[in-house]
């Protein structure tokens, strides 16, 4: 997959969500909470990119609450400045614009702060979700080889 750019200055509005779910900017204090909803939920490499968007300043991550519990996350500025990811909406909650909120909320806070264009980093799949939300187009020549991914440590 290739990575997607995103164009701050023509982005639609956030959508309200359905269910009652609450969109928000984290607050540090809840980051244990937060960090051990994405691992269990997700994997480890999403929680450690997460892990610095909460000690970022402001924080650069927002979450999605209903009833009192976690059901979502998005980060910004966490893999590099200006790119957007990761995010994760658990699967009960998917279909009622959780996912768009949480996505144009970090993509409205990137406007706010001054960025024209967010970077959507190797979003495996995902391209018609970001394309819809957010009218991301792909980058061309940005294939995981050549992303910022590509020098990750491997543990086996």
């Amino acid at each position: 997959m290739s990575d997607m750019l995103v164009k701050l200055y023509d982005i639609p509005e956030i959508p309200a969500v359905l269910n009652g779910t609450l969109i928000k900017r984290a607050n540090p204090v809840d980051s244990s909470r937060i960090l051990k909803f994405v691992r269990e939920e997700f994997n480890e490499n999403w929680a450690n990119e997460c892990d610095y968007a909460l000690h970022n300043n402001p924080v650069t991550c927002f979450i999605a609450v209903k009833d009192k519990k976690l059901v979502g996350f998005s980060c910004y500025n966490a893999t590099a400045k200006g790119f957007f990811g990761p995010i994760g909406v658990m699967k009960s909650e998917r279909g009622n614009k959780t996912g768009s909120a949480l996505l144009l909320s970090c993509l409205h806070a990137m406007r706010n702060d001054g960025y024209a264009y967010a970077i959507v980093g190797w979003m495996d799949g995902a391209n018609a979700f970001y394309e819809k939300a957010a009218n991301a187009v792909l980058i061309p020549d940005s294939p995981p080889t050549k992303s910022i991914y590509k020098n990750l440590i491997e543990i086996e």
